[in-house]
């Protein structure tokens, strides 16, 4: 069964972000089939995609690259994010579902259950899911995808330092969920704001390197393609 372009898509993009293939380094059609175990059709339309979404570039005499992005393209990244979170909190207020609620409501419970405890890594993980999950309360496909790409783009590019006291960070985030519950798109817009703007101070840039040389080489996932959440069984074709 043919492997969706979609599902090798997130398995580049992945690397990318992990930093597996460095900036600038070449991206062979033929080595990413082989890294991942698939044909180079579904390759060449994921580095099309991501070339669209800015994380490749096609050069000349080259091919496709990663992209090296400037420290004022990465700057302008957490503003735009400043500008779309809070949208997305107050079409939240407006839109979301009880399903929404429960979700953001449990990874609440759960995020401030973690920072009583100190367990950083799971913060980190609850967090990205709490955000997700607020982007898709907004009910706007397009908002959502450039969230999305935004999140995937910044962790690309940032490191963020763990917040010294993580439990006023989740404290924000109910008072996000108890304004969107409440359907106050004001309020709520106002309070992602404030949030964005708190974790942007905790954002450093990245250098830039990665684990392997300047070429992509060869397989780990030995016919299994890597999502950012979850391999993905090539003889299935799930994402």
């Amino acid at each position: 069964m043919r492997i969706p372009a979609q599902s090798v898509c997130t398995a580049i993009r992945d690397d990318i972000v992990s930093g597996v293939f460095e900036r600038g380094s070449r991206l062979t059609e033929e080595l990413l089939a082989r890294r991942y175990g698939v044909s180079r059709v579904p390759v060449r339309e994921a580095l099309r995609t991501l070339e669209s979404e800015g994380f490749v570039v096609t050069r000349r005499h080259a091919g496709a690259c990663v992209a090296e992005p400037t420290e004022q393209e990465a700057a302008d990244l957490l503003e735009v994010r400043m500008l779309l979170e809070p949208l997305g909190a107050a079409r939240a207020a407006q839109r979301r579902t009880e399903a929404h609620l429960k979700v953001l409501r449990g990874l609440v419970r759960l995020g401030q259950e973690r920072a009583r405890r100190g367990e950083g890594e799971d913060l980190r993980s609850l967090g990205g899911w709490f955000h997700e999950t607020l982007a898709q309360a907004s009910g706007s496909p397009g908002l959502i995808a450039l969230l999305t790409q935004l999140r995937h783009k910044i962790a690309w590019m940032y490191a963020v330092e763990q917040s010294a006291r993580p439990a006023d960070s989740w404290a924000e985030h109910g008072a996000i969920v108890d304004a969107v519950a409440r359907g106050d798109a004001e309020r709520a817009r106002s309070l992602a704001a404030q949030h964005a703007e708190r974790a942007t101070a905790a954002h450093r840039l990245r250098r830039a390197g990665g684990a392997l040389g300047r070429d992509a080489r060869a397989p780990r996932s030995g016919g299994r393609v890597r999502t950012s959440q979850h391999a993905v069984n090539t003889a299935s074709g799930r994402h």
